[in-house]
């Protein structure tokens, strides 16, 4: 492996003589090694393990961005002409980008127990046990997708400006599936997962997560379809995180509200948009979650924003293009899903603050209710959103009764946040990952509170 000392180095002294040829210019090199473990039922599906090195330059002149990608510095100095050109081939306005003071750092990852020391067997044997427990949890259960990854690589970034930054990562991940068969076409699945940033013990001693994930798909055999109607939900702390990031979150990538004039309608900065308990933010500084970095892939410095303070729209997210051409602070949400790929601007920890109810008080005086739990998929178009909880039970007299199935959620995002009656206080993040322009599963946790929504449409089979 070449030390990070010397590609820093050939980086810079490579990246020097074109500078004064074009608007912006910048280098990423990713290094990485990654294993993956699966099983899908009773087999062992694949056992990988790859070691890269690839890397992308990225030119702007006079507004016109190019993007050139690479696997070795052979051939860098061709590669950079070639982004020089393609940007001077296509630019034919103004370069905007928002002033970001350059940095020199290294940003290394604090280990637990480094997964790289574990025997590849050892980390087999843990991901069978825990497959073996979701096959023996119930003769219902048809077929398991269990396994076990991880990922560590150093990615040095140089650009015109003057940064230098190199940065660590490691993902290590198990993930849970299960998929079951009631009576005559009823078919429920059941997922769960567990990350870390830094500490391979995450994944261990985790019998009792994989056998309630188990537990939750036989529950939801026995569930009857909801009667569709409006109802007071409440969202459990995961499906609250999921909704806010989704119909929420993504509106407020400057990228969608630049180009979108509906959207810039509606998303006038200090406009209250929600019910004054509700603050929403954006955190990479949040330390060991999945979206969480020092620097973006623009080497802009990342940081706590508020969507939402008070119910009021604060702050969106930006790219150091967007920045600029909205004349708003950079805010470090440029982001690639390796170095094969451009930035652009995407969420890292987006959740809901706590608030002050219990569980308890937000249940008790609903006479009839829904209770949804966990995410099961969605879309969103726009300021409208879909989505299928995972679980769901009735909310009766103020109590939690019989489960209940094919649960979905829609409505009009700004409505839905006016219609909010109370936030728990009991706030979580969950790890996730997300998509966009087809960059996908780029690392981000999702986190809220319990919420309770009245009058969400509810639809059933």
């Amino acid at each position: 492996m070449v030390t990070s000392l010397s590609l820093h180095d050939r980086l810079q002294d490579a990246i020097a003589p074109y500078c004064p040829q074009v608007d912006y210019l910048e280098i990423r090199l990713e290094q990485s090694e990654s294993t993956l473990i699966s099983y899908r039922g009773r087999q062992l599906d694949a056992v990988d393990r790859s070691f890269a090195l690839a890397g992308g330059i990225r030119a702007c002149h006079r507004g016109g961005w190019s993007f050139v990608t690479f696997n070795g510095l052979s051939d860098l100095s061709q590669r950079i002409e070639e982004a020089i050109a393609q940007a001077k081939l296509v630019g034919q306005d103004t370069t905007q980008l928002a002033e970001v003071a350059p940095v020199q750092d290294f940003v290394a990852v604090e280990f637990g127990t480094d997964p790289r020391g574990i025997p590849l067997d050892r980390k087999r044997q843990l991901i069978e046990s825990y497959n073996q427990i979701l096959l023996d949890a119930d003769p219902r259960i048809q077929t398991t997708m269990t396994s076990y990854s991880e990922r560590f690589g150093t990615t040095y970034f140089v650009n015109s400006c003057g940064t230098a930054i190199a940065q660590e990562r490691l993902d290590v991940s198990g993930r849970f599936g299960v998929i079951a068969r009631g009576e005559g076409t009823i078919v429920r699945q059941s997922f769960d997962s567990v990350h870390s940033r830094s500490d391979y013990g995450a994944l261990e001693g985790l019998e009792s997560l994989v056998q309630s994930t188990a537990e939750r798909v036989v529950r939801q055999l026995e569930a009857q379809p909801v009667h569709g109607g409006q109802y007071t939900v409440i969202l459990d702390p995961y499906l609250s995180g999921v909704f806010i990031h989704e119909a929420f979150g993504h509106l407020s990538e400057a990228d969608f509200v630049y180009e979108n004039p509906r959207m810039q309608e509606l998303l006038v900065l200090g406009k209250p948009i929600a019910v004054p308990q509700l603050n929403v933010v954006d955190d990479a500084t949040l330390p060991g979650l999945p979206g969480s970095l020092k620097y973006d892939d623009e080497g802009v410095p990342t940081q706590r924003k508020y969507l939402i303070k008070d119910g009021i729209l604060t702050q969106r997210l930006h790219s150091r293009e967007t920045a600029g051409k909205m004349h708003e602070p950079p805010t470090g949400n440029a982001r690639a899903l390796s170095a094969l790929y451009p930035p652009i601007v995407r969420m890292t920890n987006t959740g809901i603050e706590s608030g002050s109810h219990t569980f308890e008080e937000m249940i008790s005086d609903i006479k009839e209710g829904v209770y949804a739990v966990r995410m099961l998929g969605g879309q969103t178009n726009g300021e409208l959103f879909t989505f299928a909880a995972a679980e769901g039970y009735m909310i009766r007299d103020g109590k939690l009764a019989e489960p209940v199935s094919d649960v979905t959620l829609s409505g009009n995002v700004f409505q839905t946040l006016k219609d909010i009656e109370a936030i728990g206080n009991d706030a979580v993040y969950k790890n996730g990952g997300c998509g966009k322009g087809g960059q996908s599963p780029l690392p981000v946790s999702v986190g809220g509170p319990h919420l309770r929504i009245r009058n969400v449409v509810v639809g059933g089979r």
